[in-house]
C-alpha cells in the first residue's frame, strides 16, 4: 500500500512584533464523511487553490482529488485516470499556488521508474499532459522511493534528487533544480564520499535561491551522532561545500535544518549530550551566514533546573529532556528563532521504552534490496502505516518552547502541560502549529469526562501564553487528528477527523 509522509507545513515563519490582540475567536465547519473514506484511506491535504480545499485521496486502486467549498460542502470528486494501477504507484507529492498545484508522483512500469509532474487547477482537473521530469533503470520490481521533492519557502523553486548508494563508500546524487512553471533550471550529478562504514544523510532543505543543503553524519549502530557536518550544492554550481561541525566533546540526538530565507542563514539544530548515551543537556546550535560565507554560532544552551522541574512530567528533573523530541523550528526577521519540543515515547507490559532502540537509523536508507536513498527527512508522523499494535501505548505529553536570539541565547520559555496517550497506532495524539502572524498557535487533543476536545492554547511574541476558550462547533463523535493538519492559509487550518471509523475533514478559521 502506497504510504504518504507527513510534513508539519507553516506559514513563512515570521513572528511580527505587534501589539497584543484579544484573544481570537475560532469556527469549525465539518466535511461530511464519505463511504469511501474509511480508515483505510491513504490522504494527504493538498491546499487551498483558487478559493476552494483540495484533498487527494487513494484506497487500493483508486486515485482521486475531493473538492470542497468553503463551507467544506463537497463541489466534485475527481478521478485520477492519468495515475497508473495502484500496484505501480510509489508516491506522491503535492505543490500548491494560488491557483494550482503540481502534482509529482513516481511509479514503476517494468524495470524503470517514473518520475512525473501533473498540474492540477482548482477543480482538481488535470490541466494539460503530464510531464515527465526524470526516470531510473533498476533491475528488480521494487515499491520503495527514488526520488525525493522539496520546495524553497517561496515556491519558486522546486528540487527533484537521487542518491544511488549502491557503492557505501561513495554515493552519487543526481539533482534537478526547476522554477515555479517546472523550467529545468539545472540538472547536476554529484559524488559524495562516505569516508566511514556508518555515515548517513539527514535533513535535506531547498532555499529561496535553489541551494540545497543537508547534514552529514555519522552515528555507530543506534548511538550518539559524535562526527558530524553540513553541506550546502549551490543551485548553478556543480560542486558541494561541507563544513565540519565542532563537536568533539559533544553528542548530539537528530540535527535539525532550518533555512532563514529572510537574513539568509542556515540554522542546525540538536539536543546535545555531555557524555555519550547520557541525559539530554540542552540545545546544539550552529548557524552558517550565506552571504559571509562564515558561521556566525556555534554553541550550547543548557537547560536550566526550573525549565526541567516544568518540563518533566513523571520523570526526575535529571531526565527530564529524555523523551523529547524536536518538532518546529520558526524563525524571526530580527535572526531570533523559536523551537518546539514534546515528550513522545511508547510503553507495553513486554518491552520498556527505550530512546537508542526507538529513534536511531538512517531515515534515508531504503529497506531491502533497493539501492537508493530516499528523502527528504519527513516527521515520524505518517498516515497509512498498516495494521496497528493494540499491544503498544502511544504517549505524548508537555510541549517545551523556547525562544532563543540571534546569537542563540535563550530569552523565555514556556511549558504547555498535556498528557495523552492512544492504544492503537498514536493517531489522536501530538499537536500542529497555526501561525497566524501575530501568535503561534499550538493545537492538540486532551481527554476531559472520556472524550477528546481540541485544545489551543497560543504564545505571543513577548513569550506570554494563553490556554484560548474552547473551540466552538466541537460537535460529539468527531475525533481530530492534528498532528495530520495543514495549515492552508494565513488564518485556515485543514484537520482530518475520525467519525463513526470514517475520516472527513474538519476546517479551523481564527476571526
Amino acid at each position: 500500500m502506497m504510504k504518504k509522509s507527513f510534513l508539519l507545513m507553516l506559514l513563512p515563519a515570521v513572528l511580527l512584533l505587534v501589539l497584543s490582540q484579544p484573544a481570537a475567536s475560532q469556527k469549525i465547519v465539518y466535511s461530511e464523511k464519505n463511504s469511501d473514506d474509511t480508515r483505510r484511506l491513504n490522504f494527504e491535504i493538498i491546499g487551498k487553490i483558487g478559493g476552494n480545499f483540495l484533498i487527494y485521496k487513494n484506497n487500493r486502486s483508486k486515485n482521486w482529488i475531493t473538492v470542497l467549498d468553503n463551507e467544506m460542502q463537497e463541489l466534485a470528486r475527481v478521478n485520477l485516470n492519468f495515475l497508473p494501477n495502484d500496484d505501480r504507484m510509489i508516491n506522491t507529492d503535492f505543490f500548491p499556488y494560488s491557483d494550482f498545484a503540481w502534482m509529482i508522483y513516481q511509479y514503476q512500469r517494468r524495470n524503470v521508474v517514473y518520475c512525473m509532474a501533473a498540474r492540477i487547477d482548482g477543480m482538481g482537473r488535470q490541466t494539460g499532459d503530464a510531464v515527465e521530469l526524470d526516470t531510473t533503470h533498476i533491475g528488480f520490481a521494487a515499491d520503495n522511493k527514488i526520488y525525493s521533492v522539496i520546495s524553497s519557502e517561496d515556491k519558486k523553486r522546486i528540487g527533484v534528487f537521487k542518491i544511488n548508494s549502491r557503492n557505501r563508500r561513495l554515493y552519487l546524487m543526481t539533482t534537478l533544480l526547476y522554477n515555479d512553471r517546472l523550467e529545468l533550471l539545472k540538472k547536476s550529478r554529484l559524488e559524495i564520499p562516505m569516508e566511514e562504514r556508518n555515515e548517513n544523510l539527514g535533513d535535506f532543505n531547498l532555499d529561496n535561491e535553489g541551494d540545497i543543503v543537508f547534514s552529514k553524519f555519522l552515528r555507530t549502530g543506534n548511538d550518539n551522532i559524535s562526527t558530524a557536518s553540513f553541506i550546502i550544492k549551490k543551485a548553478m554550481e556543480d560542486t558541494l561545500i561541507v563544513k565540519h561541525l565542532n563537536i568533539e566533546k559533544t553528542w548530539l540526538d537528530e540535527i535539525h535544518i532550518k533555512v532563514d530565507n529572510y537574513n539568509k542563514r542556515y540554522f542546525l539544530s540538536s539536543f546535545y549530550y555531555k557524555e555519550r548515551r547520557g541525559n539530554i543537556d540542552g540545545y546544539y546550535f550552529y548557524i552558517w551566514d550565506k552571504v559571509s560565507g562564515q558561521p556566525l554560532v556555534e554553541t550550547v544552551s543548557i537547560f536550566s533546573d526550573e525549565l526541567r522541574r516544568e518540563a518533566r512530567g513523571d520523570a526526575s528533573a535529571k531526565m527530564a529532556f529524555n523523551d523529547y523530541f524536536i518538532r518546529n523550528i520558526i524563525t524571526r526577521r530580527d535572526g531570533g528563532f523559536i523551537i518546539s519540543s514534546e515528550a513522545y515515547y511508547t510503553t507495553s507490559r513486554f518491552n520498556s521504552w527505550n530512546r537508542w532502540d526507538y529513534l536511531y537509523g538512517s531515515p534515508y536508507w531504503t529497506p531491502g534490496f533497493n539501492s537508493y536513498y530516499y528523502s527528504p527527512f519527513y516527521d515520524r508522523f505518517w498516515w497509512g502505516r498498516g495494521p496497528s499494535n493494540q499491544a503498544v501505548r502511544h504517549h505524548a505529553d508537555n510541549i517545551t518552547i523556547m525562544s532563543f536570539d540571534s546569537k542563540g541565547q535563550p530569552e523565555w520559555n514556556n511549558v504547555v502541560g498535556k498528557s495523552q496517550f492512544d492504544d492503537e497506532t498514536g493517531d489522536l495524539i501530538s499537536y500542529q502549529v497555526v501561525n497566524t502572524g501575530e501568535q503561534i498557535h499550538f493545537l492538540f487533543n486532551q481527554q476531559e469526562r472520556r472524550n477528546n476536545l481540541l485544545n489551543d492554547y497560543s504564545v505571543k511574541p513577548s513569550g506570554e501564553m494563553t490556554r484560548n476558550p474552547t473551540l466552538k462547533n466541537l460537535d460529539k463523535g468527531y475525533e481530530f487528528m492534528p498532528k495530520f493538519g495543514k495549515q492552508v492559509s494565513a488564518k485556515q487550518m485543514i484537520i482530518p477527523c475520525l467519525y463513526r471509523n470514517y475520516i472527513c475533514f474538519a476546517k479551523v478559521d481564527y476571526n
